[in-house]
């Protein structure tokens, strides 16, 4: 395997070169301007691998070396991003591609040497891909959503390690590029998916396809379930106001349709629902099968819209995510 890797001038470059290392996997061409770390972060405006401006040094030098696939760990190296040539261009994936990507592959592994996967638990957030929901259909494993945040997939591990079974955990992941195969931690893991997603892309190859090759059939197979994050400020004093004000309106007051499309349930998260911790989050289910999910921040004057569709192909897809999107942004001014 082929790599150019870049820790985004942060701590990933002894770990994850280490780890790829002890694996034989040395052909690793390092971005040079990212390598050693900076606290100034000189080479992009923020260096997350989810944006391209952080990955662009990478995708110059790839168009260099032309590997098999860019992989970039965050500062922290606890959430990392790929890219891989698709056409004339090198597409970024997303942090819901490839945690359908890497689940997908963990089963696939697991069930070929003869594993139960009806025992197996595999952990997603209320804001990551419905995609999921087709591979538990597929493979049979459990799958269980909890709130956002890295802590809630870790308390469920912890939860089933305190009952004997912490071999049932196979995979966890959230759409903002965080994902723990085992439970070695309780966290986000960058240095051991490195690996992981490198043993997958080896894989692939050796069928003649790239990562991007993988994902395309896995939509093929599923559906194209596409996605969105937008988020909307409300700045000065009277953000905050503004921002409870929406909330409450959306509770007392909740829309009959989202783009055309009646709206089937509201399902309110500062109620219990499903066992999970309050938390102040709505999500309008439409029919059809899209929703939208809106989320302020506890830190920021921002409320995030997630908008989840699904078409028969991406053109379709993209075009109902566009639609909600439009009527997201008019419900929340």
């Amino acid at each position: 395997l082929k790599l150019v890797y870049t820790p985004l001038n942060g701590t990933g470059l002894i770990p994850v070169t280490t780890v790829l290392e002890r694996a034989g996997i040395t052909d690793v061409t390092v971005v040079p301007e990212q390598k050693e770390p900076n606290g100034d972060f000189p080479t992009c405006p923020y260096p997350n691998p989810e944006i391209r401006q952080a990955m662009q040094k990478g995708i110059d030098l790839c168009e260099q070396v032309h590997p098999d696939l860019l992989l970039a760990t965050d500062p922290d190296a606890d959430r990392v991003g790929v890219a891989v040539k698709n056409g004339d261009d090198y597409l970024l994936l997303t942090g819901n591609e490839m945690g359908v990507l890497l689940l997908d592959y963990i089963c696939k592994t697991r069930a070929a040497r003869g594993e139960d996967l009806a025992k197996k638990v595999a952990v997603t957030t209320i804001v990551s891909s419905a995609m999921v929901d087709a591979l538990a259909e597929e493979y049979g494993f459990e799958l269980r959503r909890c709130l956002t945040g890295f802590k809630y997939i870790g308390d469920i591990i912890t939860s089933l390690s305190d009952a004997g079974e912490v071999d049932r955990f196979i995979f966890g992941f959230e759409e903002s590029y965080g994902y723990l195969a085992g439970d070695h931690v309780r966290d986000k893991d960058a240095v051991s998916t490195s690996l992981l997603i490198c043993q997958m892309a080896q894989y692939y190859k050796l069928q003649g396809k790239n990562l991007a090759d993988a994902m395309h059939e896995l939509y093929e197979k599923y559906g194209y379930y596409h996605n969105k994050t937008i988020s909307l400020s409300y700045p000065g004093a009277e953000g905050a106001a503004k921002m409870a004000g929406i909330m409450a309106g959306l509770r007392e007051n909740p829309p009959a349709e989202l783009a055309g499309s009646k709206i089937e349930a509201v399902v309110d998260y500062n109620t219990c629902v499903n066992g999970l911790p309050k938390a102040n989050v709505i999500e309008f289910d439409l029919e059809g099968g899209n929703k939208g999910i809106v989320r302020p921040s506890g830190t920021e004057p921002k409320i995030k819209l997630y908008i989840f569709a699904k078409g028969a192909d991406a053109a379709e897809a993209d075009a109902a995510l566009d639609a909600i999107e439009e009527s997201g942004r008019k419900l929340l001014a």
